[in-house]
């Protein structure tokens, strides 16, 4: 039985910290049936994880990006926006000629900021009902 330490991965991962998360998560993947890369020559799952970290069989960086995606509880996918559905033309004539209003005569009122604020001062608020 051959003794992993920290200064064997050190090297390999340079964040103790981070060695460690990784090493966790690898063992719960050997547990979980994941196929071992070196031999167990009788090591329990945490130390055949550091010996794969040391002796590189394992990339730190996929095992990283798999422990990443692996705490995530939400994966946001980027999906292309669906496109308008153009109209399909039917039989009934009032729908042909709803959509065939031309909407470029159509103008829009501009209003200053002060003309709306004057308008809504001179708005009544509705009266109180306690009955309903």
């Amino acid at each position: 039985m051959a003794r992993v330490t920290v200064e064997d991965c050190i090297d390999k991962v340079e964040n103790r910290f981070e060695l460690v998360l990784l090493a966790a998560h690898r063992a719960r993947m050997i547990s979980s049936g994941s196929p071992l890369t070196v031999d167990r020559d009788n090591d329990k799952n945490p130390v055949v994880a550091l010996r794969e970290i040391a002796e590189q069989t394992v990339s730190p960086e996929d095992m990283k990006e798999d422990l990443i995606h692996s705490l995530q509880k939400y994966v946001e996918v980027d999906e292309p926006e669906a496109e308008a559905v153009p109209l399909v033309p039917s039989s009934n004539s009032s729908v042909t000629q709803v959509n065939a209003v031309d909407d470029s005569a159509v103008e829009f009122d501009r209003m200053s900021e002060e003309d709306l604020l004057r308008g809504l001062e001179g708005l009544v608020p509705p009266e109180r009902n306690d009955d309903i």
